[in-house]
């Protein structure tokens, strides 16, 4: 089975007041950890999605084997890296494509990994990741869906579809999934 990753690090970071996809983390940035979090697996071709500070972003991104792709609609939401990445896959043969974002340092090889797993048993279902009352990504999504993917809007990335999709789709077991949006987050994960 054919897997894409699509690591989305295209926005502006407007509630830290910096770019958080470089900010230090552990050996290098939280962009880069979740980037050798992906590479980690050897099993997928990893695309980073990037908007926002494209070519401070690159620059720090350049030396890892990844294609690095420009969405130049950023300030249009989270959706719109998610169809840039999609629209750019789509004629790859990829079976299913995972989708992670820059700034969950919480996540791993390990738990993609387990996410994969469930994906081979249910390969027509999506994976999602559970957050108690919702489920979010990282997120695995089937071929059939890609199509849906193209069509998403705003900011709320595929929290739409996912609900729509209920019916068809698997919750991981619950897992801490802290993202970093503020610099009071960084902080505390890195204190």
């Amino acid at each position: 089975m054919k897997n894409a990753i699509l690591i989305l690090a295209a926005g502006s970071s407007s509630r830290m007041g910096k770019p958080k996809q470089v900010l230090p983390y552990k050996h290098t940035t939280l962009l880069g950890w979740t980037i050798e979090q992906a590479l980690n697996l050897k099993t997928s071709t990893v695309y980073c999605i990037l908007g926002a500070n494209f070519d401070l972003i690159r620059k720090e991104i350049e030396k890892y084997p990844i294609q690095i792709l420009h969405n130049t609609n950023y300030k249009n939401g989270l959706s719109s890296s998610i169809v840039a990445g999609i629209k750019y896959i789509l004629n790859k043969q990829y079976d299913f494509v995972t989708i992670l974002l820059a700034d969950q340092p919480k996540i791993t090889s390990t738990y993609i990994h387990e996410m994969y797993h469930l994906s081979q048993k249910e390969p027509t279902k999506i994976i999602a990741s559970n957050y108690g009352d919702k489920t979010g990504v990282p997120a695995i999504f089937p071929a059939k869906y890609f199509y849906k993917l193209t069509q998403l809007l705003g900011d709320k990335g595929a929290k739409e579809l996912l609900k729509d999709e209920e019916q068809n789709l698997i919750k991981t077991p619950p897992f801490d999934l802290l993202d970093i949006d503020t610099l009071d987050e960084y902080k505390k994960l890195t204190n």
